[in-house]
């Protein structure tokens, strides 16, 4: 017996020794550049997707995206649909916890989307969760936050009413807005609960620290329903918004995945690194906003010509070097309950036709040769892309109404708070990535009620009345043709000018393990892994 105890205890060293210094199991971490610094981590507050990108992976929604841009359970394990189709059922996982070791609770759902309707949250996008019974209501101060749909029927079981039936209510619910947060933990922190230290979530990976305008690091949340099947142990975000300095570190090595790359190096790229280099089609629109409230924006021949001057495929081709398409409808192709966007009517017309009947627009309008003096100021969010299409389309402009244009830049969280908090300008660029593939998520942007995303202040009755129909129609075709009236109305009106159908521009080290281009350019690390 003592010699066979003898060689156990030997044994058990020499494994400890291997295990010890076994490369396999070596950390695993995930270097991602995250094209800029986020504004927020709370989810009230969200609204862009270098923001969207860290909360998935601290946070677990009722539903998620699966590494191939599907949705599928979250949170909850399982879901019913009443037969009205007005009222979902939601059961959660028994073992959903958060990262303190406490149940993830219906409760905790149902405080999280009150929280986000109440007006005292001033929550930016809380017209994500619009079809939820009463919860426009409460947002603009008309009902109760104990108004709202929701209910806790027990400790695992969430009830969700809705306003109408709504097709696409759990693509809605895989958004950040719709992301939970601790009940316990935001009450007895406050606006703190977000910190480092202090951040209670329920994702995969549990924040460890953040040091703006350099990294935020994740680690593995142990308390993780399906932490057995996470393979990383860390992620490390690098809040980078200059371009060439993130491919740097990608050549360097010392970053796995790099998001908005500079196009103009797509060749260059690929030539070095193939497969490594993603060109990912997506339901993205790229657009100007002109702001209504001021002259000469607020007069429809100014946008019109301003819109038709833009020489689209120099953009695309030159620019973008074939990564994006020309876009001439605000909804982006590919929308199956939709089909074919509604173009506007110059669409069809040649380059040389467009600029002639534009420079005819601007001299009816008053501005232009002969007329007032066009002086224009085009803000955009840091990024050698925007800086390349906002000096092309300067250069457009200039040449063919005399005008004088100007740039200003600002960093992306800079730029859209400035629109968002309702600051003033003549043309903005700006971008719109599909919450949910529906065409009333891009057409939504213009109503005159959405205060956060209508950046030119764009007030239309006879459009927000095709709107408010689109949303009390149930037959999906009569309701498509609503949705088309409205995008040709806003087409003709132009207080958003579309330039581009985006595709997401990614690379992507070979080391990287799990990686799935989708639409919905949702890439989760929980699915992601890394070899050396």
């Amino acid at each position: 017996m003592a010699y066979r105890r003898f060689n156990l205890r030997a044994a058990l060293l020499l494994g400890a020794v291997l295990v010890a210094s076994s490369p396999a199991l070596a950390e695993a971490v995930l270097h991602r550049g995250n094209a800029g610094e986020p504004q927020t981590l709370d989810q009230a507050h969200t609204s862009i997707n270098i923001e969207e990108f860290i909360l998935k992976d601290l946070y677990e929604g009722l539903t998620i995206y699966d590494a191939t841009g599907k949705i599928v359970p979250g949170a909850a394990e399982t879901w019913d649909l009443s037969d009205d189709g007005l009222t979902y059922t939601f059961k959660l996982r028994g073992d959903a916890k958060w990262s303190d070791g406490s149940p993830v609770t219906a409760e905790d759902f149902a405080f999280s989307f009150r929280r986000v309707e109440d007006p005292k949250t001033a929550a930016g996008y809380a017209n994500i969760l619009y079809p939820i019974k009463n919860a426009e209501k409460v947002n603009k101060g008309e009902a109760q936050p104990a108004d709202l749909g929701v209910k806790a029927i027990d400790e695992k079981t969430l009830e969700i009413t809705l306003e109408r039936p709504t097709p696409f209510f759990l693509e809605l619910l895989a958004h950040q807005t719709a992301l939970p947060v601790s009940k316990a933990s935001v009450e007895k922190n406050g606006a703190d609960f977000v910190k480092p230290g202090i951040m209670v979530s329920n994702g995969a990976f549990k924040l460890v620290s953040h040091v703006p305008n350099d990294n935020l690091v994740v680690e593995k949340n142990s308390n993780y329903w399906d932490a057995a099947n996470v393979k990383l142990d860390k992620v490390i975000f690098y809040p980078i918004d200059d371009q060439a300095a993130s491919v740097r570190r990608f050549e360097a090595k010392e970053m796995d995945l790099v998001y908005n790359f500079s196009a103009d190096q797509i060749d260059r790229l690929r030539g070095a690194y193939g497969d490594q280099v993603h060109v990912s089609p997506t339901l993205a629109t790229y657009y100007y906003a002109f702001d209504t409230r001021q002259e000469p924006y607020s007069d429809v021949r100014v946008r019109q010509a301003l819109s038709m001057a833009v020489d689209r495929d120099f953009l695309a081709k030159e620019i973008y070097s074939g990564s994006q398409i020309p876009a001439y409808s605000m909804v982006p192709p590919g929308i199956e309950t939709y089909g074919e966007p509604a173009k506007a009517d110059f669409s069809g017309l040649s380059q040389l036709d467009r600029e002639d009947k534009a420079i005819a627009l601007m001299k009816e309008a008053g501005y232009g040769e002969g007329g007032k003096p066009l002086d224009i100021e085009i803000r955009y969010h840091t990024n050698p892309n925007h800086e390349r299409v906002a000096t092309a389309i300067a250069d457009m402009w200039k040449n063919t109404f005399g005008a004088k244009v100007s740039l200003v830049n600002l960093d992306v969280s800079s730029h859209y708070a400035y629109l968002q908090e309702g600051g003033k300008f003549n043309v903005a660029r700006a971008g719109w990535v599909a919450d949910y593939a529906d065409a009333e998520n891009f057409l939504a942007l213009s109503l005159g009620s959405n205060k956060t995303f209508n950046y030119g202040h764009f007030q239309n009755p006879e459009f927000d009345g095709l709107m408010k129909k689109s949303y009390e129609e149930t037959d999906p075709a009569a309701r498509s043709k609503l949705l088309h009236e409205a995008e040709t109305l806003l087409m003709k009106e132009q207080p958003v000018a579309p330039l581009l159908t985006q595709a997401d521009l990614w690379l992507v080290s070979g080391r990287v393990q799990g990686w799935h281009d989708n639409a919905a350019n949702q890439h989760l690390s929980r699915f992601l892994n890394v070899s050396e």
